[in-house]
């Protein structure tokens, strides 16, 4: 019995040991590891395993999520206190982006668009983030603008993401053409669910039951497939088609 204890003690040491190897962890670890199985097993665990596991990782996500429920305007405060205290650019970026999180993109949308005069000028993921503010502040022209010069710079830069903001922009400005246009090169480019899935809420908006239904079709196929996980994910989507398709049979 005292040696099947001392092979699970040297199996687990030798699991963390192809770990250490793995992760490019220190080598000290691997002696440790083969040196004192039981006792550097336990220490490897609680040192390095558990706080990169995904266990550590969803943990630490839900906790984010239980903070932001119970004290929703937390990050903001400690933004705008961090920005009050030292008004870096890094920390105008932090409260803009804590900003658009609150629902202000009007205020978020000026401080990017601030932050896009100096030196992050041609910085995409601001001027990303200063287009999706624009949207969400109801200027859809001036998202228009941001995306056109982010595909401009880079056309790869998050294009599917770009290519159907762009098309609800257009279908803001009552831009049919254009708006269509982009929806359809981000279904044929990219095919997201959320692709299709706003396309068939825009192609249901404008009366083009054809285009709308068969895209519908293609998405409760896939949605039928889905685990509740997967459905919570897509929530918002899933919420703006039932909207779109209430009562069409």
């Amino acid at each position: 019995m005292p040696y099947i204890g001392l092979g699970l003690h040297l199996l687990i040491a030798i699991f963390f040991a192809v770990h250490a190897v793995r992760t490019r962890q220190q080598i000290f670890w691997i002696f440790i590891l083969l040196s004192f199985p039981l006792l550097g097993s336990v220490i490897y665990f609680l040192a390095i395993y558990l706080p990169e596991s995904r266990l550590t990782h969803h943990a630490g996500k839900v906790a984010a999520v239980a903070v932001k429920t119970l004290d929703p305007g937390r990050e903001l405060r400690a933004a705008q206190q961090a920005y009050d205290y030292t008004p870096t650019a890094q920390n105008q970026i932090r409260l803009a982006k804590a900003l658009l999180e609150a629902d202000q993109p009007q205020q978020a949308l000026a401080l990017f668009e601030n932050c896009l005069s100096g030196v992050f000028s041609e910085d995409l993921e601001i001027r990303w983030l200063a287009a999706q503010a624009a949207f969400a502040a109801q200027n859809a022209q001036r998202c228009a603008q941001h995306l056109q010069a982010v595909r401009q710079a880079n056309p790869q830069f998050r294009a599917d993401a770009v290519s159907l903001l762009l098309a609800r922009a257009y279908a803001e400005q009552g831009e049919i053409e254009q708006a269509r246009a982009q929806f359809q090169e981000a279904v044929t480019r990219h095919g997201s669910f959320e692709s299709r899935a706003e396309y068939a809420v825009w192609a249901a908006g404008q009366g083009d039951w054809a285009t709308a239904d068969a895209l519908h079709a293609e998405l409760k196929t896939v949605i039928a497939r889905w685990s509740r996980a997967q459905r919570d994910m897509h929530k918002e989507p899933l919420r703006r088609l039932a909207s779109a398709f209430a009562g069409r049979r």
